[in-house]
């Protein structure tokens, strides 16, 4: 039904894809198969939530079951590899460090290239499998001998912004089978396979290993958390006191909601200082900037992020891409990103993610604005 993915770079057809058991794994499988790969399934388990088990007794998570269901009925290998030790050693050890240093982290973006490509080339080599494959909405096209990673042809779907940060030596191996493909026809080509429950289920928009609100993770993943960061004080562009916050740890750019506290108009939050343990809040025009800085910046071809050029930069996942030129930093590992419109809500600790064309020629980290001071900004 669906065009090849790689011309094959036919010589070794056999690829490992990661499977969760959802629709979008499930028709990545099915489109390899019917373009003649040797398709192995894995399905890593990272973190175990209670509604994995929805049935008493049971030991291996739904997810799992399901992934592996999927590959009996369409006659693939298929293993379950437990790394929920190393997951929370990286991606969840991560994540709460963030958090107290005052910044938003993006738990995606680490776990993409730490953890799942990790693992997953380290078992296709066990495996002997050339390729590995996920079901991400994604293109991988190639310039001047190198791998560039594109967006997926449906901009609704497009899940670039979470792989960015994917090097050489992964996207080298890589299959995106869904990359060409709208939702809807995936929709459409699942029903058609026989799998009406995968097109049915519902889909998890939520941090997977996060079953609520982030802060009830934190407290659980830090249980002296709240007597550690409690007393601090929302506080006005002038520094004046308007009350006091639950800690800073609790709290993102740009919230308004959950504030608990009256201050006769909407107010949202502008800056979080860790160090002092405050919240600035102001109204939404204080959230508008024109310059932040980037750092831990990567640049996908060396010397492609050329400052004379014009370039669109993604900020967070749900938002458009906004037009920018780049200046570098005092480091060249820091660069500062000037918007030719308003950004809103720039929040510490996200990524930024650079395109031209809908190729990803960079990313950075979203440093503190309190860094543009240096910069005379």
């Amino acid at each position: 039904m669906f065009a090849a993915t790689r011309n094959a770079m036919d010589s070794d057809k056999r690829v490992l894809i990661g499977m969760s058991g959802g629709i979008d794994s499930s028709a990545a499988c099915m489109i390899l198969q019917e373009q003649g790969y040797e398709v192995i399934g894995l399905t890593m388990r990272m973190w175990d939530l209670p509604r994995h088990f929805p049935n008493e007794g049971q030991t291996i998570p739904q997810f799992a079951i399901e992934a592996k269901e999927l590959a009996e009925k369409i006659g693939i290998e298929h293993h379950i590899l437990d790394v929920r030790d190393d997951f929370k050693r990286t991606v969840i050890k991560s994540f709460t460090d963030e958090y107290l240093k005052g910044n938003t982290p993006n738990p995606c973006v680490l776990c993409n290239k730490q953890f799942k490509w990790h693992y997953l080339l380290q078992e296709a080599n066990r495996l002997n499998c050339q390729w590995v494959a996920t079901g991400h909405y994604a293109r991988i096209s190639r310039k001047n001998n190198r791998f560039i990673l594109n967006r997926g042809a449906d901009p609704k779907k497009d899940q670039s912004y979470f792989l960015w940060r994917l090097g050489q030596q992964e996207l080298a191996r890589t299959i995106f089978p869904l990359g060409d493909i709208t939702k809807e026809e995936i929709k459409q080509y699942v029903e058609k396979k026989g799998f009406h429950e995968k097109v049915e289920k519902k889909e998890s928009m939520e941090v997977c290993f996060i079953p609520g609100d982030y802060r009830d993770f934190l407290r659980e993943q830090l249980p002296d958390l709240d007597r550690e960061v409690t007393g601090g004080y929302f506080i006005d562009a002038a520094g004046r006191k308007l009350g006091q916050h639950k800690g800073f740890p609790f709290y993102t750019i740009g919230q308004r909601k959950g504030l608990e506290i009256a201050l006769g108009k909407p107010m949202f939050v502008t800056r979080i200082n860790p160090i002092k343990n405050t919240i600035r809040l102001g109204e939404r025009s204080e959230l508008l900037t024109r310059n932040m800085v980037i750092t831990d910046v990567i640049e996908t071809i060396p010397g492609i992020l050329n400052t004379s050029e014009p370039v669109d930069v993604q900020i967070r996942y749900r938002s458009a891409a906004i037009p920018a030129t780049l200046r570098k930093g005092e480091t060249p590992n820091e660069w500062i990103v000037c918007f030719q419109s308003d950004a809103s809500a720039v929040t510490p600790g996200q990524s930024a993610v650079i395109y031209q064309n809908d190729c990803i020629i960079g990313g950075g980290i979203i440093a503190d604005q309190r860094l543009l001071k240096k910069y005379a900004l």
